[in-house]
């Protein structure tokens, strides 16, 4: 037996591409069978949790606006039985001349106006209106003849009438409550109050709800929709159709019934209802679908009915359908991608050490950089911590600063007052001795005179040195001073000096309080006038103008003179510490440095301008004080 050779070749190249090429032509087929498929089940699975939440939401939207026409149709429901209680009603029915007809006419006008009804009236056993509210219109119901409203009929009976219908005299619809009057246990007569609607078909429109409300024929009575009122909401057969025409409860409108394409009951009183096109429900375009709950209301026999539209419903099932078809593709289109990319996965792996090396390096070099800042910031904080140090010693020596130059000027002030002193303490030893002599002469009305003018210059040389200690204690940042005080006080000090200068002052300006403490004003303002009066030494007609304004919260006080003024080299240090144009022995160059400190602390600030005409302006600027508690506002 011999073998064939061919039996042990090895395939040919085709028999090796099939299994691919197969793969080829079924794997996209069945991603777009599966793509479709969980679409179409993505769709249902929203569709169906969707309106399982519609339903649960629109079922409190039912009770709530179910309650709201409940109460609505039941809160005019004692209106006919309160007519039982009128006298002038039972004695029109007994009696039915031209004079009870018109009382009860005026009383059924004013019961309807205050009740808001649209129509109260009463009629006999026979059906005819005796008295009515609308007794003044045209369309009035007085002596229509009603027997055949069912209201009327189940009222003669005795019993409760309830009826929704339009009229027959003007063909406007209405809720009818009848009540029969009874007089010793015998019906004389009907009561019957017609209500009006339509606001809860406002309300409802004003809130975008879709409802409607039938009534025991199953037709629309009430509707957010005006195309939908006196529509059926069920079959009517022939008979039913001209019993109703006959009784004119609808009056000759035409009961239309709404067909749905499609219904789909889901539960008790809910259904799933798809109008066509160009229908009552429909839309112009397309077919719509709503989600119909169905509750009956209490003490009638309608049903509310509440209509929620499923179109965005519809449209998110649809795009949730979508979703799930586009991530199923994308899911099978990055497996065939994760299979591709095993090839390259080595190729990967060496990147990614290198990128792990390259991060480490570079988080060593974070912790350095790091390490680095972290060692400038303590510095930093060493820095500030010395600055603050330095502000605080300096501040403390600014305060001892400030002390000295007080007392400077004390050393300056001294001899004023001692030639303040000189004078009361001359006049006092010529007084004292005149009294002597006039005591030993027994005049004692003159000894008396004397000795109360030496008691005035002794209170002169208390103020005297008063206003020194003041001026040499230490003051206070915070605190409230008069301004005109502290003029007067700077003006005493200052007293010796302005006698001999001649000076002529100019005082123009209110008595502010400002927010300075009392000495440190008059410090200020002691400086501020002394170097007036050094700048005027030469000139032979000396004038000092002080000069006040309010602005922006703030008070101004210009100081100024008619000296010789400051030259441009001399302003540029005018502020600086011990900085002088006066002979050593008559400043320190602090003076100026001192006040714009003291200034500077309350919130104010001292200037300097140099008018035209000569001479130097001062410009002290202080915060005004608020009033104090005692003060009115």
């Amino acid at each position: 037996m011999k073998c064939d050779p061919n039996l042990y070749r090895a395939a040919p190249p085709s028999l090796a591409v099939k299994p691919r090429l197969i793969r080829h032509l079924f794997l996209p087929p069945l991603v777009i069978a599966l793509m479709v498929g969980l679409g179409c089940l993505g769709f249902w699975t929203s569709e169906h949790f969707g309106i399982r939440s519609l339903g649960e939401n629109g079922q409190r939207q039912l009770e709530l606006h179910a309650r709201a026409v409940e109460s609505e149709i039941s809160k005019y429901t004692y209106l006919p039985s309160l007519l039982e209680l009128e006298t002038s009603v039972s004695q029109l029915l007994d009696d039915p001349t031209p004079e009870h007809r018109q009382t009860v006419n005026d009383y059924l006008e004013g019961l309807n106006r205050r009740s808001r009804s649209r129509a109260i009236y009463v009629m006999d056993t026979t059906g005819r209106v005796m008295a009515t509210s609308n007794w003044r219109d045209v369309d009035s119901y007085l002596g229509e003849d009603l027997s055949f409203r069912a209201y009327f009929q189940n009222a003669v009976r005795g019993q409760p009438g309830r009826f929704y219908g339009i009229g027959s005299t003007n063909g406007e619809p209405g809720y009818y409550l009848a009540h029969g009057l009874e007089e010793h246990g015998k019906i004389i007569g009907v009561a019957v109050v017609k209500v009006r609607l339509e606001a809860m078909e406002e309300r409802w429109q004003r809130a975008r709800l879709e409802a409607f409300v039938s009534d025991e024929n199953g037709i629309i009575i009430l509707s957010s929709d005006p195309a939908r009122r006196l529509k059926s909401v069920v079959p009517l057969s022939d008979e039913t159709k001209e019993k109703l025409a006959r009784s004119l409860q609808y009056y000759w409108f035409p009961l239309n019934e709404l067909q749905p394409l499609a219904r789909e009951t889901l539960a008790e009183g809910v259904e799933k209802l798809t109008f066509p096109a160009n229908s009552e429900l429909g839309s112009d375009e397309e077919s719509i679908s709503y989600l119909a709950q169905t509750r009956p209301l209490s003490d009638t026999p309608w049903n509310f009915t509440l209509l929620t539209p499923l179109q965005d419903l519809r449209r998110e099932a649809i795009n949730q359908g979508i979703l799930v078809a586009v991530a199923f593709a994308l899911v099978a289109f990055l497996l065939i991608a994760w299979n591709e990319r095993r090839k390259v996965i080595a190729t990967r792996l060496a990147a990614r050490e290198a990128l792990q090396e390259a991060n480490n390096q570079l988080e060593r070099r974070i912790a350095e950089r790091t390490a680095d800042l972290r060692a400038s910031n303590d510095r930093l904080k060493g820095q500030i911590r010395e600055r603050r140090q330095a502000e605080e010693t300096l501040r403390r020596a600014q305060d001892e600063l400030v002390q000295a130059g007080k007392l400077a000027a004390i050393g300056q002030m001294s001899t004023s007052i001692a030639h303040e002193l000189n004078q009361p303490l001359a006049a006092m030893r010529t007084l004292s001795g005149n009294t002597v002599r006039f005591l030993e002469r027994g005049q004692l009305d003159v000894a008396s005179t004397n000795l109360k003018t030496i008691n005035d210059l002794i209170d002169r040389m208390g103020r005297i040195t008063a206003s020194l200690r003041s001026f040499a204690r230490r003051g206070d940042d915070k605190g409230r001073a008069s301004l005109g005080k502290a003029v007067d006080a700077a003006l005493q000090v200052l007293g010796a000096r302005l006698e001999n200068a001649a000076l002529q002052l100019h005082r123009r300006f209110d008595d502010v309080q400002v927010q300075i403490d009392q000495t440190r004003l008059e410090q200020i303002l002691v400086n501020l006038i002394g170097n007036a009066l050094d700048a005027m030494q030469a000139q032979p007609l000396p004038a000092l103008w002080l000069d006040g304004e309010t602005f922006d919260g703030k008070y101004r006080l210009r100081v100024r003179d008619n000296g010789h003024g400051i030259d441009a080299e001399a302003r540029k240090h005018l502020f600086e510490p011990f900085f002088t144009t006066k002979p050593g022995e008559q400043g320190l160059g602090l003076g100026l440095t001192l006040s714009a400190s003291l200034a500077a602390a309350t919130g104010g600030h001292l200037g300097v301008e140099h008018p035209a005409d000569g001479g130097t302006t001062f410009v002290l600027s202080l915060p005004l004080a608020g009033p104090t508690p005692d003060e009115p506002i």
